[in-house]
């Protein structure tokens, strides 16, 4: 992977990477910027839409807002941008679209409410 530099710190190009590898580096992005319940799904095997689910809590819409934008500002750094973002001010679930990737961002309501967790484990 190519090598980008940004004010004296390295920071790895992400734009060869693997799925697998994406949904990692969201997770820990997101865990870094203090989420609850960050979990990476892989999902290929049950929908054709991404191969890999990466979910998680904040406390508030401010808070969902905010690890949104870190994901999305993080990964642009590594050279890899969102196809499409969904949700706005006030949202209680935001989701950033890398193709191979989906990141959710709920807050707990709404986590519970929709409760991906389950309804792609029962699909195994």
């Amino acid at each position: 992977m190519e090598e980008i530099l940004n004010n004296s710190e390295e920071i790895k190009s992400m734009v060869d990477a693997t799925p697998a590898e994406l949904a990692e580096k969201i997770a820990e992005i997101l865990d870094n910027k203090k989420a609850r319940e960050v979990k990476v799904m892989k999902v290929g095997d049950k929908t054709i839409i991404a191969d890999y689910f990466v979910l998680a809590n904040g406390n508030s819409s401010t808070q969902v807002r905010a690890l949104i934008d870190e994901v999305e500002y993080q990964m642009g750094r590594r050279g890899v941008d969102p196809s499409r973002v969904e949700g706005g001010d006030g949202n209680s679930w935001r989701v950033l679209d890398y193709s191979s990737v989906i990141v959710h961002v709920f807050d707990r309501e709404a986590r519970e409410f929709y409760n991906l967790d389950k309804l792609y484990t029962d699909f195994e």
